[in-house]
């Protein structure tokens, strides 16, 4: 069973945070702040809402480098190169230091390959489950755990998805990190994927 954490969930926009609000609502460890990245308080780990290339000069990853420098970006770089030979898919994650005590890891979890619209895509559900499950990952294998982790409205700048629908693919995801299956089979995934893939009876991710 995953570690718990506490998960929380950042955006200056009132009509972000308070979807985020409406989309998380009842779930346990959830703190929903209306801020900038800048001036978030401390916490253990901010995932960014990536491209696969590692390409920091826009949006959160800006915000991101602006605080951390661009040795963050290079260092990222440099894993997807030696990782994932140039491209590192969405729905994967890799936890990387900053090297900055306040605040000391950054999670790279890619949500398109290049900026561009992700309407009608599951990406948010799958960079956020694989940020989720990279912390999982980090967890088991070290002595001092990951409490504190901070999201952005993922896939909302250039991938043009609305906040409504991006916090309902995250907290479908945060669901799914707290409530992990004991087996496998295909009644357990068909609940899975509608979960994932429609808003009550209205189906919103088309494949």
């Amino acid at each position: 069973m995953p570690l718990p954490i506490e998960l929380w969930l950042i955006h200056p926009d009132q009509d972000a945070t308070a979807a985020f609000e409406n989309r998380f609502y009842g779930r346990p460890a959830v703190r929903v702040i209306q801020a900038a990245y800048e001036n978030l308080d401390a916490h253990d780990c901010f995932v960014t809402a990536a491209n696969c290339y590692g390409i920091m000069n826009a949006g959160i990853d800006a915000a991101v480098v602006r605080v951390h420098g661009v040795e963050l970006c290079t260092r990222i770089q440099h894993r997807i190169l030696d990782e994932f030979l140039g491209e590192q898919p969405v729905g994967t994650a890799i936890i990387e230091e900053t090297r900055n005590a306040r605040n000391p890891y950054v999670c790279h979890a890619p949500t398109m390959r290049v900026p561009g619209s992700i309407r009608g895509t599951d990406n948010v559900y799958l960079a956020t489950f694989a940020a989720l499950t990279a912390v999982y990952r980090y967890n088991s294998l070290h002595d001092h755990p990951i409490y504190t982790v901070a999201l952005p409205a993922m896939g909302c700048g250039f991938g043009g998805m609305d906040y409504a629908e991006s916090g309902r693919q995250m907290a479908a995801a945060y669901r799914h990190y707290l409530s992990p299956p004991h087996h496998l089979d295909w009644d357990n995934v068909i609940e899975r994927e509608r979960s994932i893939r429609y808003d009550g009876d209205e189906q919103v991710v088309v494949r």
